[in-house]
């Protein structure tokens, strides 16, 4: 659920992790997150995890009640081999692929009318207003349509949960009510994502999971992974991806790396340099493709996926340096301040340390 609450407390998150430099004491780091958690200050904490330059430089691990998509999973122990939902985070993997659709040119580009890919809604394509909706306003959400996940999502109305129900997602998504100009206002929408990740299936001839395993999991030895889909079996491209702490963490490393693994272009620089480049301007954050990116600097100074329940990836390109947080507190309007917690009360401490025996 998105709320500009949300994104300001979320600011400080990102503005913890652009300092350069060795790291020291990241165990007392670890030891200093399980005290924390027995003392019931980080409670719904599933497992956090510090990557620089594709090292681990820190991993904690909890048990905790958790969900497989809203599904009950009860008590897990969660640890580094342990799956996770990403919940919205999986809309920045989503993005991060077209990038990869579009250089292999399966995918349109990103300045073609939207609805023009969608021959089978011939009558959609007739509204001369949808008819302005380009991929790139699917990309940044900004397709003018009417959308509202403000919503709990245990709400029919939420439009993501409607979506869902919905007996043609990508119908639901494409005919919703147009209430701007396609281009000139930000609204929070995952059906967007949904009609980016149809565009790669289509192209590729594949689901979009098993595009993704193909050219960003395999690629990165992502060896284990769940797409969860919906009742009409589409892998939810909004929120439905199951990945392991470590394997978040590589493809924020890919991304903080400009898509190069080992001497290998897994995305192309041109693509992350414009996936992360703001596509909006909110109250206290930016926006680009399916990215949250940092208020100030060209190129952002973080950029970071968020996720229901306290779901967190958060890049900073500068430093290459990466931060993954799992929680289960799903659907709880503070989820946010446990991540942040951890943040700004466990990682950027060392952060501060550095800083000033560097100085």
């Amino acid at each position: 659920m998105f709320n500009m609450r949300t994104l300001w407390c979320n600011l400080a998150v990102a503005l913890s992790l652009t300092t350069t430099g060795a790291w020291a004491e990241t165990n007392t780091m670890e030891e200093k997150l399980q005290a924390a958690y027995a003392l019931g200050e980080l409670s719904g904490l599933h497992s956090v995890l510090v990557m620089r330059d594709g090292k681990v430089l820190s991993e904690a691990y909890f048990t905790g009640e958790d969900q497989r998509w809203g599904d009950p999973l009860g008590e897990v122990k969660h640890g580094p081999d342990t799956l996770h939902d990403l919940r919205s985070v999986t809309k920045s993997v989503v993005g991060l692929l077209y990038g990869i659709a579009l250089a292999e040119g399966i995918v349109p580009s990103i300045d073609e009318p939207l609805l023009a890919q969608f021959p089978e809604y011939p009558d959609l394509a007739e509204d001369p207003d949808r008819r302005a909706i380009l991929i790139r306003h699917a990309l940044s959400m900004k397709m003018g349509t009417q959308w509202n996940e403000d919503l709990p999502y245990s709400d029919p109305k939420n439009s993501e949960i409607a979506m869902e129900m919905a007996k043609d997602r990508y119908r639901f998504v494409l005919d919703r009510p147009m209430v701007n100009t396609p281009g000139d206002w930000w609204t929070y929408n995952g059906g967007a994502t949904a009609i980016i990740g149809r565009l790669i299936s289509k192209g590729a001839g594949i689901p979009l999971d098993e595009y993704a395993n193909q050219k960003l999991f395999k690629p990165l030895g992502i060896s284990r992974y769940e797409w969860v889909g919906g009742r009409d079996g589409e892998p939810s491209a909004a929120s439905g991806l199951r990945l392991t702490t470590h394997d978040l963490a590589k493809i924020g490393q890919l991304v903080a790396n400009k898509g190069l693994l080992n001497g290998q272009q897994i995305a192309p620089t041109s693509w992350i340099e414009a996936m992360l480049t703001p596509s909006a301007t909110l109250d206290g954050l930016r926006y680009g493709f399916q990215w949250w990116l940092a208020p100030d600097n060209l190129p952002p100074t973080w950029v970071a996926g968020f996720g229901n329940g306290g779901q967190r990836l958060t890049v900073a390109p500068q430093s290459r340096t990466v931060v993954v947080s799992f929680a289960g507190r799903y659907n709880e309007h503070d989820a946010w301040k446990l991540p942040l917690k951890v943040i700004l009360e466990f990682v950027n401490p060392f952060l501060k340390a550095e800083k000033e025996c560097s100085q």
